[in-house]
């Protein structure tokens, strides 16, 4: 990835840090030489944030991103000029097994920031990251940034949620802010086994089948994790250096809309097992069956575009799956839910 030299010395936080687009944040932005602040909440060992010892070069602040008063003293301790706000809980079935602590995080957590931010003594830019899953279910596809927000189910809910609070934010108070939408990321260091690509991969290597919980014929967009980076440091730097970006939501995604077998066929043919069947349990509840994006206003303001398809993608996934894998780390006995605080 191209890096600017505008992050160079940035005070920049990272909520979420631990989580898999944190790492892959936290560690471009490393790269990029801007002065990264991590709000981290669980201590996961396994995480890319911890294992390619990345904290080594940041400053990490230990707590909750529903504690005010903390997130106050961070933005005003260290003088932060940008902030990425991509701490969620992210997986949608624990969504609906544990609606409160959801929307505690996702909702109450996004207010806590915006209104940190609001209040601090200088200029704060802020990134949301909200989600595909904040359009809900919608009869017109693909979604663009008009789409209404509608989601109905606790995950979808909490993210619709969040947007709206941030624009508000925006519209109400002139906050210099942007929010993200973007489609499912994959790439290495997800350590939520549950997730469609790093559980199949994971079976795999195992040499046993992948399980699907759905009945696979849900279509998503899959965008490749640089990809989502690269959006969200392209999102940020026009922020601070256009003002006319403010306030404006933008979808990041691979216009390339696939089935979950889709993506399980491509993700065994890159790890080696074609001949491994999908075991289809068609459990899910509340599916919506088919959600992509739009990403040509990124294309047109911002002049992202993805980079990386999908077969390059999965090659490099799977790859850092292997090593991960092979390297004793113990990271099959992992829970499946990692948080990304």
């Amino acid at each position: 990835m191209d890096l600017s030299p505008f992050w160079e010395g940035r005070p920049t936080l990272v909520t979420g840090a631990s989580g898999l687009l944190g790492g892959w944040m936290v560690s471009y932005l490393l790269e990029a030489g801007a002065e990264v602040v991590c709000l981290v909440r669980d201590w996961v060992p396994q995480s890319q944030l911890i294992a390619e010892r990345l904290l080594d070069r940041a400053i990490v602040v230990r707590g909750d991103i529903c504690d005010r008063e903390l997130v106050e003293r961070t933005l005003c301790e260290y003088e932060i000029a940008t902030v990425f706000h991509l701490c969620a809980q992210t997986l949608v079935q624990i969504g609906i097994r544990n609606p409160l602590a959801t929307f505690e995080t996702n909702i109450q957590g996004t207010w806590t920031l915006l209104e940190a931010c609001r209040t601090a003594a200088g200029r704060v830019d802020v990134v949301v990251a909200s989600s595909d899953k904040a359009y809900g279910h919608q009869s017109v596809l693909p979604y663009t940034e008009d789409t209404p927000l509608q989601g109905r189910h606790p995950y979808d809910v909490s993210k619709s949620c969040a947007d709206l609070i941030a624009q508000s934010y925006s519209a109400t108070y002139g906050m210099p802010l942007v929010i993200t939408r973007c489609g499912n990321f994959y790439g290495g260091g997800d350590l939520n086994w549950s997730r469609l690509v790093p559980g199949t991969i994971r079976a795999a290597l195992r040499g046993e089948r992948p399980v699907i919980r759905s009945d696979g014929r849900a279509v998503r967009d899959y965008l490749y994790i640089e990809d989502g980076v690269r959006g969200y440091l392209t999102a940020a730097e026009a922020l601070a250096k256009r003002p006319e970006v403010a306030g404006h939501a933008f979808n990041f995604g691979h216009d390339q809309p696939l089935s979950v077998l889709e993506v399980v066929e491509a993700t065994l043919r890159e790890a080696g097992r074609p001949d491994l069947e999908p075991d289809v349990h068609a459990t899910t509840r509340n599916e919506i069956p088919a959600q992509y994006l739009d990403a040509s206003k990124a294309r047109a303001m911002l002049g992202w575009s993805p980079r990386i398809g999908l077969q390059q993608g999965l090659r490099r996934t799977v790859g850092w799956y292997r090593a991960f894998l092979g390297a004793g780390t113990g990271a099959a006995r992992h829970s499946s839910l990692q948080s990304t605080h």
